[in-house]
């Protein structure tokens, strides 16, 4: 019908050839005509797939402008009038994002003599997400995608109005770039012809290939498939969906050639879920899908400006505690100064002498404090000492036998009798899993060619054997303090409780229970249940009560193998007992699940930084912590792995991006101060980060940072800055400056140390501690006559 053949064009009026039925494509109304004694047609706007669309002023509600929608043909009259009747409904929506419905009219064509049905409408200005898509070219001529920001945004003002249909038992059906305008800054859903009761069985269903979900012609529209229309709507708009209505009509292209999904792995995420074929799988609400684009709009915005975008999460708590925030040990045992060290004589035991210590070689105490011949021989000169260090004196070993090994370390299985021995009852996998997998990484642009591989990983080396938490092996450069794999997991942010678990209340009161008044408070609650069980399970982790912990999870997954936040519960528990991979596959399938939430990201950050993949974990730890300042064990962990990988200028600038709000503001300033010059050379240009670590401390000093921290981090700046003077490193310039009071030279650097060690001396709480300082100051004094 219509259709050209030849020369001949087609008709635009006439009778169809098979069935008889007329048809029109002629406009049936003309400007100046006036509908229903009330609203003048001023011309035609557009032609819908329901008929053509009129611009009209309201004659009788301020001259108005509204726009009056026709259908294509009217002959059955009965057909019609059933047709208003059912539409009426739609004259009761009101939202902000949807348009408004004023009236439905009958018009009396003079030329055919039917009456026609016109809905009149809200008149909306602006431009379609089509035509806004369509202005952005290339200088080739391509379409250039919308940002994803704009489209996200764009999205969740759509399932704002999605929502709202749907808690009116009504569906949209037809969501697309067509459908929706931009009207200065608000978007509205324009085409309201496809809506349709959500337990209509019987009318005609509207759909757009391409947009529509695949089970629609089978099982008519739903929830689900309004929402997969959003996801298709955001993908035409942010990258060139070649073939979405042919090849990829049913899904979506590999990530790896389309840039904004290599760039934006939650988005993705989000994109797949939505779309997944299963309807059941995709997201269980407007608002559901809504809250997780908003969280993958904010992690966008803060990749691209560098600024923070928190928000407060409708399914996680906070941040419990950050577990390592030291990330070096402390210098208690450790020689501020290798070159500067001065060896003394030995004392005599008694009442003059060292508690305790029994008379030795000279040899034998300084190499206790990791001195050696280097430092006996600075009295000659820095070049001296810069010599001895060169020929490998610089550590004399101490005399005497070597301390006992500990029974037992960091990879070493504990004895059968060892608290805590007992192993988890085995736990099933939340996913197909395969021995040795590597933990799902964040999808990103391949490293260019001759990247080095990535370091081992500081937490790797600590195993934990029966769930028993070991000190994690330290990496050097530099070593590093290390956690405990329970108290690590159980730091990761709690589900919070479902809101329409029978427990809920009794379970709010319980909060700040502590694990084994908890466990005696929960067997009086009201009802058995599955936020009952998690948190006895959590309990029972953190007791250490490991087999107990494997019955009660394996119980939770029996009667509630669909909840999501029983598999967050599998991955703490794995990630607690060493069970490091099925751990990564459990956070996966909730990232998967919920790709706008920071903590799925940060549990699997841990995890790949336990398996040794430094550049996942890196990357994992940077979505969290450039979105959220509020998890600072991100900010720890990106550090932590920024060392290892022994890129110690990136760690700096993580641990001082900790904000000056954050109650770790302290304990990452200090560590900023250690990354910058623990284990560092002295042939190293050092002076640009000894003045920063001095202005730290000076900084940390005003902040009220307490004065035995003070001294202490003092010792080890001027300590390193006493190793660079004495090794004659070139650009170094005793006269030029000082560090924290101190003449950047031998002697007033020394002066400095002194200092630092006796008012440490006098803050020592324990006599031995007072008369170690004591010596420790006496040997960075400089040589004086007094």
């Amino acid at each position: 019908m219509g259709r050209s053949r030849g020369d001949r064009p087609g008709r635009t009026e006439g009778f169809c050839t098979k069935c008889g039925h007329p048809y029109s494509f002629v406009p049936k109304l003309r400007s100046g005509d006036v509908v229903r004694g009330q609203y003048e047609v001023a011309g035609c706007l557009a032609h819908g797939g329901l008929g053509w669309v009129y611009l009209a002023v309201d004659r009788a509600v301020a001259d108005r402008w509204v726009v009056l929608k026709g259908l294509l043909d009217t002959g059955d009259q009965d057909a019609m009038e059933a047709a208003i009747s059912e539409r009426r409904f739609l004259a009761e929506i009101e939202h902000s994002n949807i348009v408004r419905i004023y009236n439905f009219v009958e018009h009396l064509d003079q030329r055919t003599g039917s009456l026609d049905g016109y809905i009149v409408m809200e008149y909306v200005g602006g431009k379609s997400l089509k035509e806004i898509a369509n202005e952005r070219r290339r200088p080739d001529g391509r379409r250039d995608p919308l940002p994803v920001e704009q489209a996200c945004a764009y999205g969740i003002e759509a399932l704002e109005a999605l929502g709202h249909l749907h808690s009116r038992n009504l569906l949209y059906c037809d969501f697309k770039v067509d459908n929706a305008i931009q009207q200065q800054d608000q978007l509205k859903l324009i085409d309201m012809g496809a809506v349709r009761r959500m337990d209509d069985e019987e009318s005609a269903i509207y759909g757009t290939v391409g947009y529509q979900a695949p089970e629609v012609a089978e099982l008519g529209p739903s929830v689900a498939s309004d929402l997969y229309t959003v996801a298709r709507t955001l993908a035409v708009l942010t990258f060139d969906f070649q073939g979405y209505t042919n090849v990829f009509v049913d899904s979506l292209p590999d990530p790896e050639h389309i840039e904004v999904f290599r760039r934006y792995e939650s988005f993705y995420r989000l994109l797949v879920r939505a779309t997944d074929p299963d309807p059941g799988r995709r997201f269980a609400s407007a608002q559901e899908m809504a809250d997780q684009l908003t969280g993958v709009l904010r992690e966008v915005v803060a990749l691209q400006t560098g600024r923070p975008r928190p928000q407060l999460s409708t399914l996680f708590g906070p941040e419990l505690r950050v577990p390592d925030t030291r990330l070096f040990a402390d210098a208690d045992d450790t020689v501020v100064s290798r070159l500067g060290h001065r060896p003394i004589a030995p004392r005599r035991g008694g009442l003059f002498g060292l508690l305790g210590r029994g008379p030795g070689p000279a040899g034998a105490h300084a190499g206790a404090h990791g001195t050696g011949g280097a430092a006996a021989g600075l009295a000659a000169g820095p070049a001296a000492a810069t010599a001895a260090a060169a020929a490998g004196v610089a550590q004399a070993p101490a005399a005497g036998p070597a301390p006992a090994a500990a029974p037992w370390g960091p990879g070493t299985a504990l004895p059968s009798g060892a608290p805590g021995g007992a192993p988890l009852p085995a736990l099933a996998s939340t996913a197909t899993h395969v021995t040795g997998a590597p933990v799902p990484g964040p999808r990103r642009t391949p490293p260019a060619p001759g990247t080095p591989p990535a370091a081992p990983s500081p937490l790797a080396a600590g195993a934990w054997a029966g769930g028993t938490s070991a000190a994690l092996a330290p990496v050097a450069p530099p070593p590093l303090a290390g956690a405990s794999a329970r108290d690590t997991a159980l730091a990761l942010p709690v589900p919070l409780v479902d809101a329409g678990d029978p427990n809920a209340g009794f379970l709010t009161g319980l909060l700040a229970s502590a694990p084994g008044d908890l466990l005696g408070a929960l067997s009086a609650a009201p009802a058995d249940s599955a936020e009952l069980r998690l948190r006895e399970l959590r309990a029972r982790l953190e007791l250490g009560e490991l087999a107990e912990a494997g019955h009660t999870l394996a119980d939770l997954e029996a009667r509630h193998p669909d909840d999501w936040r029983v598999v967050w519960a599998r991955g703490i528990a794995s990630l607690a007992t060493g069970d490091d991979e099925i751990a990564a596959l459990s956070f996966d399938a909730i990232y998967d699940a919920f790709p706008g939430e920071p903590a799925p990201k940060l549990a699997l950050g841990l995890c790949a930084e336990v398996l040794g993949q430094l550049d996942n974990a890196a990357e994992y730890y940077r979505l969290v912590w450039i979105t959220d300042p509020g998890f600072v064990s991100a900010a720890f962990g990106l550090a932590r792995v920024q060392l290892a990988a022994g890129d110690r200028d990136a760690a700096v600038r993580t641990l001082e991006s900790v904000p000056e709000a954050s109650i770790h503001y302290t304990a990452a300033r200090v560590a900023a101060v250690r990354a910058r010059l623990r284990d560092r050379s002295p042939q190293e240009p050092l002076l640009a980060d000894l003045s920063a670590a001095a202005d730290q401390v000076e900084a940390l000093r005003r902040f009220g940072l307490d004065p035995e921290r003070q001294e202490r981090l003092a010792t080890e700046v001027l300590g390193s800055a006493l190793d660079w003077v004495l090794s004659g490193s070139r650009g170094s310039d005793p006269g030029r400056t000082s560090l924290l009071g101190s003449q950047l030279d031998e002697r007033g650097l020394r002066f400095g140390l002194e200092r630092s060690y006796r008012v440490l001396a006098r803050l020592a709480r324990r006599g031995e501690e007072r008369i170690e300082l004591v010596e420790r100051a006496n040997r960075f004094r400089p040589r004086t006559w007094v």
